[in-house]
């Protein structure tokens, strides 16, 4: 494994194998570490600067979270994800994304309200200019205020733990041609039944949103052969 970790930095408040698994999920997420990459437990350690102990607590929280697979007598490798992943993993996300904008509905509070309607001019600005990187990152915030406007510390916990795991793809969903559109109408929508405190429409639009973006990641995998994985269904 070619080398593409910086040492941590370490921080008091949080224990050594807590930023060992963040640095490396950031790593899987982020594509510095690829899908079928061997995870080796000496060289992560050195790159990262900390003892292989952290190291392995790490490798075995990844694995019970979907982003690693152990391999008896052979190791640990970043995992490959099927088709069947994807759909699984939206599957339950369309779910519990309903669910917080159903709760952000009866729970929003005004200063949460309006720090989403500026999220939705961000994201505007950022189609308008084609700016993807920033996109991704305004989605990702457009979504942490409805999760956290749900008042519900575990279903968050959930989402971002589902989100994580497809956040890899998620370029390839958006560069589909009118998605980025679509997305910003589906945003606005979204907005406007959680204003209006309408919990059924709100749950409605939340799950055809997701539902759009799955239809959106699996068809971009497929016309542009990329999917670089296992294609059961």
């Amino acid at each position: 494994m070619e080398k593409r970790l910086s040492p941590v930095q370490l921080e008091n408040y949080k224990p050594l194998r807590e930023i060992v698994l963040e640095a490396l999920k950031d790593a899987i997420v982020n594509g510095k570490l690829k899908p079928g990459e061997r995870l080796m437990e000496q060289q992560v350690a050195e790159e990262l600067g900390v003892s292989r102990t952290p190291v392995r607590e790490a490798i075995r929280k990844l694995e019970i979270e979907g982003f690693v697979i152990i391999i008896p007598r052979r190791g640990a490798y970043v995992s490959d994800i099927s088709l069947k992943d994807i759909a699984q993993v939206f599957e339950v996300r369309a779910a519990m994304e309903a669910l917080a904008a159903g709760l952000a509905a009866q729970r929003i509070a005004d200063d949460q309200l309006e720090k989403l309607e500026r999220k939705l001019v961000e994201v505007k600005n950022a189609v308008d200019n084609s700016d993807l990187d920033n996109i991704i990152q305004y989605d990702t915030d457009f979504h942490e205020i409805i999760y956290g406007a749900s008042r519900n510390d575990r279903l968050v916990q959930i989402l971002n733990n589902l989100r994580e795991q497809i956040q890899r793809y998620r370029t390839a969903s958006l560069a589909s041609p009118g998605r980025l559109k679509d997305t910003l109408k589906e945003h606005q929508e979204l907005v406007d039944a959680i204003s209006t405190r309408n919990v059924a429409l709100a749950q409605k639009l939340a799950k055809e949103h997701i539902e759009n973006a799955e239809n959106s990641i699996l068809e971009a995998f497929k016309e542009r052969s990329y999917f670089p994985f296992k294609d059961e269904i």
